[in-house]
């Protein structure tokens, strides 16, 4: 029985949680780093970069909240007075989280009897690494193709139904719940804190991880848009029985220390109480459209039009008009940093500024793309769809010399960092899908042979090599190949 795993749960303990966490600092998203770290006082003034500030009002002490999430694991005793709490994790652990019904009687009466959503993600806690965040996922999904940040542990979960997973979104997981029953649900992480960390040489300090929840209630159209309540907690994750240690080790450093050292840290809690929060912000730039679709074994994708579309950003550029800016230049990975940034806002950005948030690469481009200068990629390689060419040339076959002013048209695909991963998401953009629909890339070698398309492939492309681009369906996956030929 699902039950049988759970920790006793006693008013003390959730007293005493809860009077340790609002002592605590609610800094919420990213703590660690302050914002002394940052020239970029127009940035942080943006309400998508205020993650960390505290959305609570003056009074809550005397705040009760509509409901409240409880992990059952211990939180480290290493930690200091008034510091947000820290918990360890074992990866690929069932923990489960109770989800409790806070409200007063009378209180949000409309979702009395029905049933709510909520959307439980494992983000980043490090500012610096929220900015990367899409990097950092799509770099994690390539080592570890098949696999999962986050999982729903169904089968040991209580009072949930319709459990979704999308398989785009890696960190992330929903369901709906009653709040007038019973509801526990049980979470799986499967990376672990060291997978992010520069590597040096050995011992690296594993980065800190936020579990959020955030919960809605239906609209009048039936949808679960209406936001009711979010809230977070630090965590890190060990490989297995690594979380054990830890706080082992933890609670024996703390033996050691002097009495008057101990009143510095927060005692070590059974259960951990995850403290309100902003809402996660809507990512702006994912395409919900339907995948293309494939009637045989080769096929080709639809080519997204407007993909070479590129025009200097107005200073009178509205926020929305700034976003299909980003999008058209092939900045979507940021569309969500920058969402609330109208033309003006994005044009006082530093190069320093941009750097910072997209990284040395990204953030030149974008800051010579903000100032109108054209900067020479790396490699350009040119690309024509293979069902397209195959249908000019046999036009040109059965029309004779009367089709010698047929052209082909091909698309330019700028490379910068000369890898496959690149070249995937860039074809990715072309073709308006996401990139784990593409399996494989080859390249059609001598006699007709299939070869993998590697780092040092690209890196010995000739500039301005042309290519016809044909599909194949891959038989063991919903993905697709693709061959350069």
């Amino acid at each position: 029985m699902a039950w049988a795993l759970k920790l006793p749960l006693t008013d003390e303990v959730i007293e005493s949680g809860l009077v340790q966490d609002f002592d605590a600092s609610l800094s919420g998203i990213g703590q660690e780093l302050g914002a002394g770290a940052y020239s970029m006082s127009d940035v942080l003034s943006v309400p998508i970069f205020k993650q960390e500030e505290s959305n609570l009002p003056p009074d809550t002490d005397n705040k009760i909240l509509p409901f409240q999430y409880v992990l059952c694991a211990a939180t480290s005793p290493a930690v200091k007075l008034h510091d947000e709490t820290l918990t360890y994790l074992n990866q690929g652990q069932s923990y489960e989280i109770r989800m409790l019904d806070n409200r007063k009687i009378g209180e949000l009466p409309e979702i009395t009897g029905k049933m709510v959503k909520s959307i439980i993600r494992v983000v980043f806690h490090d500012r610096r690494l929220q900015y990367t965040e899409h990097q950092q996922l799509e770099g994690w999904r390539w080592n570890r193709p098949g696999d999962r940040i986050l999982d729903l542990d169904i089968p040991m979960s209580v009072g949930i139904t319709d459990p979704r997973a999308n398989p785009t979104q890696l960190n992330t997981v929903e369901f709906l719940w009653d709040p007038s029953k019973r509801t526990s649900v049980f979470i799986q992480v499967h990376c672990i804190s060291t997978e992010f960390t520069m590597r040096k040489h050995g011992g690296e300090k594993g980065v800190p991880f936020r579990v959020q929840i955030d919960t809605f209630k239906e609209n009048e159209g039936g949808e679960y848009t209406e936001h009711l309540h979010s809230a977070s907690c630090q965590i890190k994750v060990f490989k297995p029985k690594g979380a054990d240690r830890k706080q082992k080790t933890d609670r024996e450093k703390m033996e050691k220390r002097a009495p008057q050292e101990k009143e510095k840290y927060q005692p070590s809690y059974e259960t951990t109480i995850l403290t309100e929060c902003s809402p996660w912000p809507e990512i702006t730039y994912v395409n919900n459209s339907p995948s293309p679709g494939f009637n045989s074994t080769h096929n080709s994708f639809p080519v997204a039009e407007g993909y070479e579309c590129s025009t200097n950003l107005l200073p009178t550029a509205t926020p929305q008009e700034a976003q299909q800016w980003l999008l058209r230049n092939r900045f979507s990975p940021f569309c969500r940093l920058f969402t609330n940034f109208s033309g003006t806002d994005l044009l006082k950005l530093t190069r320093e500024d941009v750097i910072q948030i997209c990284g040395p690469a990204d953030g030149i481009r974008l800051f010579n793309a903000l100032k109108g200068r054209v900067v020479r990629p790396r490699l350009t390689i040119y690309v024509c769809q293979e069902s397209q060419h195959g249908r000019e040339q046999q036009q040109k076959h059965e029309n004779g010399d009367a089709a010698n002013n047929t052209f082909f048209i091909y698309h330019a695909i700028y490379l910068e960092e000369l890898t496959a991963t690149e070249l995937t998401e860039k074809l990715a953009q072309l073709f308006n899908i996401s990139p784990r629909q593409i399996n494989q890339i080859f390249k059609q070698g001598p006699t007709g042979i299939h070869v993998l398309v590697s780092d040092e492939m690209i890196q010995n492309f000739q500039d301005e090599v042309c290519f016809v681009l044909d599909t194949m369906k891959d038989d063991t996956s919903d993905g697709y190949h693709i061959i350069l030929k």
